[in-house]
């Protein structure tokens, strides 16, 4: 047999970096990958998935169209190319163009909360489906993109040992080899318990220029982290050696809030408080619960919370597009 030559080496090598978890681009029929995101992907570019469930659930329209575009010019100025992820006339669709964009912040709520669960009936269906967390990891997942970048996943809901509440977002970085960056876990959950679930689901958890876990609306919750990170670089190398170890799971990489958007605790932990009564005496549970608690507490705070979201996700894009960029350089 003929020895291969150096360059068919070098691309037999770059592949065997991928975990075997990720498919090719374009390999699914079902799923539609903007030209743009399929060239950066077939040429090692960076590129950074985006949720869509803040497009549409998030926030109301037009500040919601305004913060998707921001946050996509975001991860372009940094080097890398956005993705978001979303479910359009039942086809899923792997980065939207400005009028898909725009026609999913018009949908707002009208458009189904899509978790994994809930992806196969979306798309047989053919409806329209805003992803969170555990859906866009799945399709990320699916056409090779290795980082994604969100504002806060899911966790325990509070009082979750008697309800059973907890994220599917959890489950999904126990199965997905996808790393995430997020300002932690939104704090209107039980962050204690969340953390803890994410060790039972072997997640490695860094927390980026801190070792203490932020908490979303502020800086610190009081949970140590098993892991710092202090540069872009170091959060490649994690995320490289999760993927070539074939451990089959994501990481979560944790940004703390900047200082200056970073909301009184005392303030947030008083309007969630409040919230969650309210969610209790109406009978909100599941899906719903959160979008709900998180309207309720930028109710209280008179706005101060949803400016604070916006911040982060702004930050969590940055550093995730700079992180991806590192990533990109590191699998050359």
């Amino acid at each position: 047999m003929a020895s291969s030559s150096p360059s068919s080496s070098s691309a037999v090598k770059r592949l065997s970096n991928l975990s075997n978890h990720l498919c090719p681009t374009n390999s699914n029929p079902l799923v539609k990958v903007s030209a743009q995101v399929s060239q950066a992907l077939s040429t090692g570019l960076p590129v950074v998935a985006l949720e869509s469930t803040i497009i549409s659930h998030g926030m109301p329209y037009p500040q919601n169209l305004e913060t998707a575009k921001e946050v996509e010019a975001i991860v372009r100025d940094n080097g890398a190319v956005p993705a978001t992820i979303a479910i359009l006339d039942g086809v899923p669709c792997i980065g939207l163009n400005l009028e898909q964009l725009e026609r999913l912040a018009r949908m707002g709520k009208s458009a189904q909360k899509t978790a994994r669960r809930d992806i196969a009936y979306v798309v047989a269906t053919k409806r329209n489906g805003a992803t969170t967390v555990s859906a866009t990891m799945f399709f990320a997942a699916m056409v090779g993109i290795p980082l994604f970048v969100t504002g806060g996943i899911g966790g325990v809901h509070r009082h979750g040992e008697h309800t059973m509440d907890i994220s599917s977002d959890l489950t999904e970085l126990g199965r997905t080899p996808v790393a995430v960056v997020s300002a932690g876990v939104k704090s209107i959950l039980d962050i204690p318990r969340t953390l803890e679930y994410l060790e039972t689901q072997g997640v490695c958890v860094a927390a980026y220029k801190t070792n203490e876990f932020p908490a979303f609306f502020t800086k610190t919750s009081g949970c140590k982290v098993p892991c710092r990170l202090d540069i872009p670089e170091e959060c490649a190398r994690l995320i490289d050696a999760n993927r070539k170890l074939n451990l089959g799971n994501g990481v979560l990489i944790a940004v703390p809030i900047a200082k200056e958007y970073s909301a009184s605790g005392s303030l947030i932990e008083s309007a969630i408080q409040q919230a969650l009564t309210e969610a209790r005496e109406k009978n909100i549970t599941g899906n719903a619960e959160t979008p709900f608690l998180l309207a309720r507490v930028n109710e209280i705070t008179g706005g101060a919370s949803l400016a604070s979201n916006i911040a982060l996700v702004k930050n969590n894009a940055a550093i995730g597009a700079k992180i991806s960029v590192a990533l990109a350089q590191l699998l050359k």
